[in-house]
């Protein structure tokens, strides 16, 4: 809400601008002042020309050359997009450096994986491999393998322990830490980044990267509009004075 209602100032400002500048040009004409109708000439002049500079930023005007020029180029904007993703943000030495950073904490988060972890083929395998065993027959005697579906659910849960246990352990995080810190590792880890950034970005269209710089700059360019009259009246002064 903030962002939209500075916004808005701006842009307002930048309307009263080219009002105001518009006032004076009308007052020295009417007054026959000629003082008054060059400062507002020249503060129209500087608005009004930063106004349609800002405006053919992202907008193409037919037949003025280089207008429309970031819906235009959004092709090398987007290329500027990856080569700074990959090479100021996913280098090898800033994921090795967070790695390293990290050392005291998991690597890996796997409480809400191991919910979601179907480990009742692991105790069907247990069961099978106990009934193929010696103790086959001695299992037969007490009801077969269906008299140890009752420990199912306890070896599920004992499983998911276990395997929480072991990817919290030093010693695990450890190794998974040193296997990631491989060069070859790092840099298919950095290959698949690559190509997960690059995906993205052919997701973009020109209208969605127009969007997206407006979103970032417009916002401040409408103070060009202001400042343009105002040193537009301010060197309209000087040229009334001096001439």
């Amino acid at each position: 809400m903030k962002r939209e209602h500075a916004k808005a100032c701006q842009w307002n400002a930048s309307a009263i601008t080219n009002v105001l500048a518009l006032a004076l040009v009308v007052a020295g004409i009417v007054s026959e002042n000629h003082l008054v109708w060059n400062v507002g000439v020249f503060a129209l002049s500087g608005a009004v020309t930063n106004w349609l500079a800002v405006y053919m930023l992202f907008e193409k005007v037919p037949g003025l050359y280089g207008s429309g020029v970031i819906p235009l180029r959004f092709e090398a904007f987007k290329q500027a997009i990856a080569n700074l993703m990959m090479e100021q943000f996913f280098t090898e030495q800033n994921i090795d450096k967070f790695l390293a950073r990290n050392s005291a904490a998991p690597i890996l988060d796997v409480s809400h994986l191991l919910g979601k972890l179907d480990l009742a083929p692991a105790f069907d395998a247990l069961v099978a491999t106990v009934a193929q065993s010696s103790f086959g027959n001695m299992l037969a005697m007490f009801g077969g393998q269906e008299a140890l579906m009752p420990m199912k659910q306890p070896f599920i849960e004992k499983m998911q322990q276990s395997l929480q246990e072991i990817a919290d352990s030093e010693a695990f995080n450890e190794l998974l830490r040193q296997e990631l810190e491989k060069p070859g590792v790092m840099a298919d880890m950095r290959t698949q980044i690559q190509q997960i950034v690059e995906q993205r970005l052919q997701e973009l269209t020109p209208k969605m990267v127009k969007d997206m710089v407006q979103k970032m700059i417009r916002r401040h360019l409408g103070w060009l509009v202001v400042w343009g009259g105002v040193f537009g009246g301010l060197i309209g002064l000087l040229n009334g004075l001096l001439y």
